[in-house]
């Protein structure tokens, strides 16, 4: 880090974003409030992992419409390098790069209390976790994470403040499969993304709609 940098506390929110609605927002800004955060990096996947047979809408378009809905708030930010870089996306190798690019500030990862069932299948969890810490976000009415599933992946030092690196947030039952299922019948997807992000669709015919 040089003499004029300072460092910064970074939140890294990945996924495919297709498309982003208000839960993710809400969701990235509760994060932000709760554990002090300066920025909130959105991290494009390129191709999930875990979706290897079912590829997302265009990057240009999941990039235009992330753009369009955090507009605005200048903790938030785009990160298009797995997009750039191709391939299989996997978070360890997205966060290694932006630990070189700004050495010495503080990583935490989003990630949803669900997702801790499958850490086991992440490319090393263990050198993940060494490099971020990890903020669970436990969605009210879904019931408390399942902390084991992530315990054999810190230290000791993060183990024991895990618990307070948790945000709860409201239940909000929106997610991007269904908002596909939607548009593709012709349903309305109002109130559930920022209204740029719906005029984008619509103006731009993304997901089938005519």
């Amino acid at each position: 880090m040089s003499p004029t940098e300072t460092k910064k506390k970074i939140g890294i929110f990945g996924g495919s974003f297709d498309p982003i609605h208000h839960g993710h927002l809400l969701l990235a800004e509760l994060c932000r409030e709760s554990l002090g955060l300066d920025q909130i990096r959105f991290l494009l996947a390129n191709v999930s992992p875990f979706k290897t047979e079912n590829p997302p809408t265009s990057n240009k378009d999941r990039i235009e419409m992330v753009q369009l809905a955090i507009g605005g708030n200048p903790a938030f930010e785009i990160d298009t390098r797995e997009i750039d870089r191709g391939g299989v996306s996997y978070t360890i190798d997205s966060v290694r790069e932006m630990i070189s690019e700004n050495i010495g500030s503080d990583y935490f990862l989003l990630m949803g209390a669900d997702s801790l069932v499958d850490i086991s299948k992440w490319r090393e969890p263990a050198a993940l976790f060494q490099l971020v810490t990890p903020c669970v976000i436990a969605r009210g009415g879904v019931g408390e994470p399942n902390w084991t599933e992530l315990l054999p992946y810190l230290s000791e030092e993060k183990a024991s403040r895990l618990a307070s690196f948790q945000v709860t947030t409201p239940q909000i039952e929106i997610s991007s499969a269904d908002l596909r299922s939607r548009l593709e019948r012709g349903g309305s997807i109002r109130y559930q993304v920022p209204p740029a992000v719906e005029m984008f669709i619509r103006e731009h015919g993304t997901y089938g709609v005519r």
